[in-house]
């Protein structure tokens, strides 16, 4: 992992995230991109280093020039706030979803990290209905934030997977995550009643899973409840997990109003960082 990229309005949530991207980069020398979008003006490219901005309205103008420069200061002063880690800032004009894809795609982001409020809804993420958009869709795994941890450890990672091998991608980064902090990986299978398997075939299954994927330092477990998404949550809360982890499915249209997304929902209610990756 070389570069992660935390997108801020500044916020207390935005701030969480922060926190948890710097101890992550700490441990894998990475660098962190700190990206505040402003909504409005210009719907593409980033601002000039100069603060260069033309408006057809004077008082227009005058307005976003000075909350260009407030929000440089901000950016500086939140980038320099941090020792021992390398943190650039970066402040674009337009949409925000538009403005994180394009900074993914440039500058090979491994990883995002950006704040959630959690429960009130996908809608109310950190920077509104973009980051619904950004969980499902982005092309590198991201991290979803809600509570300051408090914690420079990640010793027990929940891994709820569906045994599918398109997973590999979420793995990869998941034995990066554990080589650095001596994790354990704790696979999870739900059980729900419209979805039920019996045990000794699902451990068999999770076994073989394990093997194919190269991991160690794991266990194996069933956890059975009404949905997924709440026993994700509950198996989480029980063992106090560090993070959970899980793929979420890139559907869009009417095939996403339909089926929706476990992993948005466990993002909307889970108080736990969620790290999630988008699969086809």
């Amino acid at each position: 992992m070389k570069k992660i990229l935390v997108p801020t309005d500044f916020s207390k949530v935005a701030n969480n995230a922060l926190d948890e991207a710097v101890n992550i980069a700490k441990r894998t020398s990475s660098e962190i991109v700190l990206l505040h979008v402003i909504e409005g003006g210009p719907t593409s490219g980033s601002i000039h280093i100069t603060g260069e901005y033309q408006a057809d309205d004077p008082q227009e103008q005058i307005y976003m020039l000075k909350l260009i420069e407030r929000s440089k200061e901000q950016l500086e002063a939140l980038g320099g706030a941090y020792e021992g880690v390398d943190i650039t800032t970066q402040l674009r004009m337009g949409n925000p979803y538009h403005g994180i894809t394009d900074i993914v795609n440039d500058q090979d982001v491994d990883m995002i990290v950006m704040g959630t409020t959690g429960s009130s809804g996908i809608e109310e993420l950190l920077i509104g209905s973009n980051a619904e958009k950004i969980v499902r869709h982005a092309k590198c795994p991201v991290m979803t934030v809600n509570q300051k941890t408090g914690k420079t450890s990640c010793e027990n990672i929940v891994l709820a997977t569906g045994m599918s091998e398109k997973e590999n991608d979420l793995v990869g980064v998941l034995k990066d995550l554990q080589a650095q902090y001596n994790s354990t990986i704790h696979l999870l299978w739900v059980n729900t009643p419209n979805n039920f398997e019996r045990d000794r075939n699902t451990k068999v299954r999770l076994e073989d899973y394990a093997q194919s994927h190269g991991l160690t330092n794991y266990t194996i477990n069933i956890f059975n409840d009404v949905t997924e998404e709440e026993g994700i949550v509950c198996f989480a809360r029980d063992m106090d997990a560090d993070l959970i982890a899980m793929v979420t499915h890139r559907r869009t249209g009417i095939a996403h109003l339909i089926a929706g997304s476990i992993a948005e929902d466990v993002v909307n209610h889970s108080k736990r960082p969620v790290l999630t990756s988008g699969v086809n």
